[in-house]
C-alpha cells in the first residue's frame, strides 16, 4: 500500500532530523513542476554526514526508492520517490548550486 505523501515527507524530514541534517527545507514544486510533487532540501557538513542521512532515509523511509543518485560521491545525493525527491548536499554544494534560488516560486511546506 503506498503511502500518503503527506506522511512520505514526515517520514523523510524526520530521518533526515535524527541524522542532525542541516538547514532542512520542503518545497511544494508541485505548480512549477510536473518531475515531482515536493522537493526536500537539506545540508550536511561533511561527507560522512551525506552518507549516514542517505542511509537513514532510504532505510527507514517504507517507501520504494524510485532511484538514488550522487551516492558514490557524496557531496549531492538525490533519493528520488518520484512524489518526493530528496536533495542531501554537502554545504558548499549547496550554496553553489542553490536550489532555493531556482526553485523560489515554490511554496514553503511546514513539517
Amino acid at each position: 500500500e503506498l503511502m500518503t505523501t503527506k506522511k512520505l515527507l514526515k517520514d523523510i524530514v524526520a530521518c533526515a532530523e535524527e541524522k542532525k541534517a542541516e538547514d532542512i527545507l520542503a518545497l511544494d514544486v508541485s505548480k512549477t513542476t510536473t518531475l515531482s510533487k515536493y522537493f526536500v532540501i537539506c545540508s550536511a557538513s561533511n561527507s560522512i554526514q551525506v552518507k549516514s542521512i542517505t542511509e537513514n532515509i532510504r532505510d527507514n523511509v517504507k517507501e520504494d526508492v524510485w532511484r538514488i543518485e550522487g551516492y558514490e560521491h557524496l557531496n549531492w545525493v538525490i533519493i528520488d520517490y518520484i512524489d518526493v525527491v530528496v536533495h542531501i548536499f554537502l554545504d558548499d554544494i549547496r550554496k553553489y548550486y542553490n536550489l532555493e534560488r531556482i526553485w523560489f516560486d515554490a511554496k514553503k511546506v511546514e513539517i
